[in-house]
């Protein structure tokens, strides 16, 4: 049977020795992530600063373009529309003005002068700030508890040094797209956010495939040097690594291009996430079990030493 492969069998591209300079650009990029973010901050969407939540329906199909040039120049700060349930009802969604309940309320006035009479307004809300604070406590909490959730996993499947290696890279994806939305100043919203919570289900599912070859090469090859035998799983699984990423960077890129302005930061995350998860799922995660004592074939056999693994793979 005829499978397609973007790299031959027995491809033997070396991963595991040029493992330190994986492991320093990976702290390089993570701690100028986190130097953006406490230095620049987010750029906090309307989810989570608060704002005016306006929902319309048109006479027709809603021109989402010719809307949103009538409400860009009107001097109300940033304005989000999106189609939702029918393709008349718009959601617009206009960034909290400065001021008190008048400022919201002559915003509100503004956008219905510019839509124009035809427009059906079903819906006139105003999100305060203590709202916004929720959403990013919340989003917060759900993260940690999506990477604890997954670290538990790991280590009922595999064992605990994999836990630690997957966690690692985990946090390693995550901390990294935070960086550059907050280096690039990309508005940060919940779209963002779930863009961020699938990352990681994509980075790890990466990872579990590997450590899965991983572990089975641990108990066919028990001879084998521990840095060879893990180059050898990153390969034996490399082609279908890089096709899955390929193929969903494709779907991605389409998206990013043609999908508009609505889901313009979700798709730049999502290309981001897949681009770093597949790095980090071979040159991250998997080098970081050379400093694991791992089993080796039967339970009792354990591996070598921690610090001769690490001379050997030097």
């Amino acid at each position: 049977m005829w499978t397609l492969r973007l790299f031959p069998a027995g491809t033997k591209i070396e991963f595991i020795n040029p493992h330190r300079l994986w492991f320093a650009l990976s702290a390089t990029l993570m701690a100028l992530s986190i130097g953006f973010f406490l230095v620049r901050g987010l750029n906090f969407g309307i989810d989570f600063r608060g704002g005016i939540l306006i929902e319309a329906r048109t006479p027709g199909p809603a021109d989402l373009g010719e809307m949103r040039a009538r409400l860009t120049g009107l001097g109300l700060g940033e304005v989000a529309l999106q189609e939702f349930g029918t393709p008349r009802d718009v959601l617009i969604r206009v960034q909290r003005q400065e001021g008190d309940e008048k400022a919201q309320i002559r915003a509100i006035r503004i956008v219905k002068e510019a839509l124009g009479e035809d427009v059906d307004y079903r819906r006139t809300e105003f999100v305060g700030p203590k709202v916004g604070a929720e959403l990013v406590r919340a989003g917060v909490t759900a993260v940690v508890l999506a990477v604890l959730a997954i670290m538990v996993y790991i280590w009922f499947r595999f064992e605990w040094q994999f836990s630690l290696g997957a966690v690692v890279a985990l946090a390693h994806d995550v901390l990294s797209t935070i960086g550059i939305f907050a280096a690039l100043q990309l508005e940060f919203n919940l779209s963002t956010l779930a863009a961020i919570l699938t990352i990681a289900g994509y980075s790890i599912n990466d990872t579990v495939v590997v450590y899965d070859r991983v572990r089975e090469n641990l108990r066919k090859y028990k001879k084998m040097p521990f840095a060879e035998l893990l180059n050898r799983s990153i390969n034996d699984t490399l082609s279908r690594t890089l096709m899955t990423s390929v193929t969903t960077l494709l779907a991605l890129f389409a998206l990013f291009i043609f999908g508009g302005q609505v889901i313009r930061g979700f798709s730049f995350a999502m290309i981001w996430g897949v681009v770093i998860g597949t790095y980090s799922s071979i040159c991250l995660a998997v080098p970081l079990l050379l400093y694991m004592n791992l089993r080796r074939g039967a339970p009792g056999d354990v591996g070598r030493p921690k610090a001769a693994v690490a001379d050997q793979a030097s």
